[in-house]
Formats: C-alpha cells, sequence, structure tokens
C-alpha cells in the first residue's frame, strides 16, 4: 500500500469514526394551543429521552434503560431544564408581558425514532396576546445541532415553525398566519436534514462515485465525456427524488406506516449494498432503478421529522412541500460540488482505483456498523 493510499484510507476512517459513533442529532415537538381564544395555552413539550438523559441523566443505574421509575424520579429535575429554557410573551396593543409557565404532567410516548418525554404545561398571560414571541433554548448547551419544531393553534388557525441555535426567537402573529416565513423555514429544515443526515449523504455518494467511471473487462474506466456522466446522474437523482418524495408523502399523510427500528435498519442496508456493488459491480446499467427502489425506504426516513409534528391542513402542506424542496436544494448542493470534481478526476488511476473502492469500502463499514447497532438497538 502505498504512502498517498495510507493517507486517504486513514482520512476516510477518521471520518467515518466519528460520523459511526457521533451523538444523535434531535429535534423536539413543541405545541402551544390557546384556549377559547383567551390568555391562557396549553403547551405540551415532547423531548426525546436519550436527550433528556444527556443533558441531566436520568439513567440511574446506568443498564442502558430508562425505565417510569426512574423517569418520574427524575422529574423536577426535568421540568425544571426544559422550562428554564422555554420564554413565552404576550404582545398585545403596545404591551408586552412574560407569561408564567407551571408544569402540569409528565407523560412518555414513542416516535418513530423512540421514547420521548411528554411534558404537559399551562402557559398562563395576562392579557389576550395578539403575538406571542417564544425563545427556545432547549439542549443547546450540550448539542448545538438540536432544533425544536413549534407549533401553535388559535381556533381555527395553525402555525409552525423550526427553532435553531442561529435562529432560538420566533414571534408568531396569532390573527394572521406567516405562511411565506413557515415555507422558507420548512425549505431550510429540509436542507439542514439531508445535510445533517450521514446515511442519506453516504448513500448519494455511493451512486456518484461510478456515476463518472464505467465497468469493463474486470476493472473501473473512465466514461467517454462528461455529458455522458451527467446524463448518468441526472437518472440516478431523479429516481432517488421521486422515490424519497412519494414515500415521504404517503408517510407524513399517515397513508403508510412502518416501525422505525426497520425503516433506519433497511436504510443503513441501502448503504452497505450501494458500496458493495462499487467494490463488487453486480447492477451496472440500471442504477437509476437501484436508487428508485432504496429511495422509497429513504423517503420513509425523511418524514420522521415531519409525522411526529402532527400537523394538519395548509400547515402540512406549506411545510411538506418546503421540507422537500429544501431536501432537493441540500441534495442538488452535494451533486454540484461532487461531480464537477469527480469529472476532472476520472482518467486518473488515483480516482479508479484508489479513491472509488477505498471510500467505498469506508463507507461500507460505517453502514454495517449502523446495521447492527440499529437493528440490535444497541447505541455503542
Amino acid at each position: 500500500m502505498t504512502k498517498r493510499l495510507r493517507l486517504l484510507a486513514g482520512l476516510l476512517w477518521l471520518c467515518a469514526a466519528g460520523i459511526a459513533y457521533a451523538h444523535k442529532l434531535s429535534d423536539s415537538y413543541l405545541t402551544l394551543r390557546q384556549s377559547d381564544g383567551g390568555s391562557a395555552f396549553d403547551g405540551q413539550w415532547d423531548i426525546a429521552l436519550r436527550d433528556l438523559d444527556y443533558a441531566v441523566g436520568i439513567d440511574g443505574n446506568h443498564d442502558g434503560r430508562i425505565t417510569w421509575g426512574e423517569l418520574k424520579e427524575s422529574r423536577p429535575r426535568i421540568t425544571r431544564y426544559a422550562l428554564e429554557r422555554l420564554t413565552v410573551e404576550s404582545i398585545s396593543r403596545g404591551d408586552r408581558e412574560g407569561c408564567l409557565l407551571r408544569p402540569t404532567e409528565l407523560l412518555v410516548d414513542e416516535h418513530v425514532d423512540g421514547h420521548y418525554a411528554v411534558l404537559r404545561f399551562a402557559a398562563n398571560c395576562r392579557f389576550r396576546p395578539a403575538q406571542l414571541v417564544l425563545h427556545y433554548g432547549l439542549l443547546f448547551d450540550v448539542d448545538p445541532t438540536h432544533r425544536g419544531l413549534l407549533q401553535i393553534s388559535s381556533g381555527k388557525l395553525s402555525q409552525a415553525a423550526v427553532l435553531p441555535r442561529s435562529h432560538p426567537t420566533v414571534a408568531i402573529n396569532l390573527q394572521s398566519p406567516q405562511r411565506l416565513q413557515q415555507f422558507a423555514e420548512f425549505v431550510t429544515e429540509g436542507v439542514w436534514h439531508i445535510w445533517k443526515g450521514f446515511d442519506h449523504i453516504l448513500f448519494l455518494l455511493t451512486l456518484l462515485f461510478p456515476a463518472v467511471i464505467v465497468y469493463r473487462l474486470g476493472r473501473w474506466e473512465p466514461r467517454g465525456s462528461w455529458r455522458e456522466s451527467a446524463f448518468d446522474v441526472l437518472k440516478v437523482v431523479t429516481a432517488f427524488t421521486v422515490a424519497h418524495s412519494l414515500t415521504l408523502s404517503l408517510a407524513v399523510l399517515d397513508l403508510i406506516h412502518a416501525p422505525s427500528r426497520v425503516v433506519e435498519s433497511t436504510i443503513a442496508a441501502t448503504v452497505l449494498l450501494g458500496a458493495m456493488n462499487n467494490l463488487l459491480p453486480v447492477v451496472l446499467e440500471r442504477r437509476w432503478l437501484v436508487a428508485f427502489v432504496f429511495g422509497l425506504v429513504h423517503g420513509l426516513g425523511f418524514a420522521s421529522v415531519l409525522a411526529d409534528l402532527g400537523l394538519h391542513g395548509a400547515n402540512l402542506a406549506l411545510a411538506l412541500v418546503g421540507f422537500n424542496a429544501g431536501v432537493e436544494l441540500g441534495q442538488f448542493a452535494i451533486v454540484i460540488v461532487f461531480l464537477p470534481l469527480a469529472v476532472l478526476l476520472r482518467d486518473t488511476v488515483f480516482y479508479r482505483r484508489i479513491f472509488v473502492p477505498v471510500g467505498s469500502g469506508v463507507i461500507g463499514m460505517v453502514a454495517m456498523v449502523w446495521l447492527i447497532s440499529r437493528a440490535t438497538g444497541y447505541a455503542g
């Protein structure tokens, strides 16, 4: 093995190790419902148990399982930690005042990616607000990539927003929904979701690696032209897009269901199979069909964010279209960065005989770790 090959393998393995064992990126689901159009709101905050354990420590005996008894014992710490990181202000006719947040109940529920603590609380404002201003700070001290998904209902009107660390404050007009702002936020969330979704990125890369080369007589050779490569990428990416858009929509509309462990394990398997096909080519001519079939599974993975938010009507339509558009933009950005570099390198021995096999091998090892951990429930 040459020095350059050892260096490449080492760098790829370091990146893969970080991807495989990094703390799971998270979302929480915050809902506020105005009571009879008055000054009081009923709140519900769904927070992943794994995140709360990471932040305040719930698993008292450190056995990797959080029991109902441990959750109840941790209730004071959970409610204090959460409500100290949320402020709600009421605004009306120039008056602005903070609302009092009071915990009422702690339950547990299962989302597509595991069990969540369900913190119910009351938000009592001194006067009926025309506008609510929320400042969100949950988990940012331990996980800066965390995001809050907010839904506010007032009468027949309902609005949604995304609250990342970079924009933790949002103003919600209870009388006039800001649909364009909501759409833009979910476009951003879609872009962010695919960029932080390492399994989706690695699967896409396994499809892009051979786009600029062709397998002949037992080895990879450069394609004849960049147009041929671009057309191959177009077919593969279009098939993947159509497939995951289809299942994303069906899952969010609650028309299809699949257990989270099955979906996440199958996604890991698609990454593994994509990498193996680059090392031991079996599917050569119709990789777009593979992209379509496997894309159906990835769409179910994308759906987890919106399905748990429980949106309806115009809210759901805006969020679904915006989120899906964001996913496509994020995917397109990856293609735009990768394809020109691959076209420039396709004639080199380095790309065909070192980068593709080593890169695919490392991706395959990461996917194997994911598959085992997701199928068994062992987080490492």
